[in-house]
C-alpha cells in the first residue's frame, strides 16, 4: 500500500465553486471600472487566498479598494453558492470508494468549508476531518495547512497523497514533500506542464488513479 490518506482541496476538487468565486470578484471588479477577463480570473483567483485575490484586484484598481468590498464579496458569494453550488461530478463515488483515511485541507474560512460542502452534500464524509488556513494562519503556496492535516491525522508526508486543481496548491504539496495529483475541471492543462505530477479529468480517470496507490 504506497499511500495511507487522502488530503483533498475542497474548492475545484470536492465543490464546483471556482468559477462562481472568480465572476463575483471579476464583477465586482467591474463595477469599480476595473476589467478582468474570465481567463485571467481563473489562472490568478484559483487556489489564491482571497486576500492575494484582493490585493491583485486593488493593484489593477490603483488604490485601496472599498472597506466593505471583502463583506459585500463574502454576501455574495455564499448567496450564489446557495443558487449554484454543486459538488463535482463523480466526487462522492470517489470517496466512497476509499479505504484509507481522508481529510479536507483549504486556503478557505472553516465557515465557508462546512456551508459549501453541506450545500453540495459532502459534509458527512469530512465532519472531524477538515483543516482550514484560517485555523493555523497559514495559506498556500505555504505548505502548512498540509502539513497540519497530515500530523493531525497521525501520518507522515510520504503516507499521503494530495488531490489539487491549482498551480498554488500544488505548490504548497511539492513544498512540504507531498506527491500530488492535479485534477483539470476547467480544461486548461498548460498551467500543470512544468509540475511533473499526475493529470487527471475526471473523478472517473481519479478513481482509477486512486485505486493503484492504495
Amino acid at each position: 500500500m504506497k499511500y495511507k490518506c487522502i488530503i483533498f482541496d475542497c474548492d475545484g476538487v470536492l465543490v464546483d465553486s471556482e468559477a462562481i468565486s472568480s465572476g463575483v470578484l471579476t464583477e465586482m471588479a467591474k463595477e469599480l471600472g476595473i476589467k478582468i477577463s474570465h481567463d485571467e480570473a481563473l489562472e490568478n483567483f484559483t487556489g489564491s487566498s482571497l486576500q492575494y485575490s484582493l490585493k491583485y484586484i486593488e493593484n489593477k484598481f490603483g488604490q485601496a479598494l472599498p472597506s466593505d468590498f471583502e463583506l459585500e464579496f463574502r454576501q455574495k458569494s455564499y448567496e450564489q453558492f446557495a443558487l449554484n453550488l454543486k459538488p463535482i461530478n463523480g466526487i462522492h463515488e470517489v470517496i466512497q470508494s476509499l479505504t484509507i483515511p481522508f481529510c479536507v485541507a483549504s486556503s478557505g474560512p472553516r465557515e465557508k468549508i462546512i456551508r459549501n460542502l453541506t450545500t453540495a452534500n459532502l459534509i458527512q464524509y469530512f465532519e472531524g476531518n477538515l483543516f482550514s488556513s484560517y485555523d493555523i494562519q497559514s495559506w498556500k503556496p505555504e505548505p502548512d495547512i498540509f502539513l497540519h492535516a497530515a500530523k493531525s491525522k497521525g501520518f507522515e508526508v510520504h503516507e499521503c497523497l494530495v488531490i489539487e486543481d491549482s498551480c498554488t496548491g500544488i505548490q504548497a504539496a511539492k513544498s512540504g514533500g507531498f506527491d500530488v495529483i492535479a485534477f483539470v475541471n476547467d480544461g486548461n492543462t498548460q498551467r500543470f506542464q512544468n509540475e511533473n505530477i499526475s493529470i487527471c479529468f475526471s473523478m472517473k480517470e481519479l478513481h482509477n488513479l486512486l485505486s493503484k496507490t492504495h
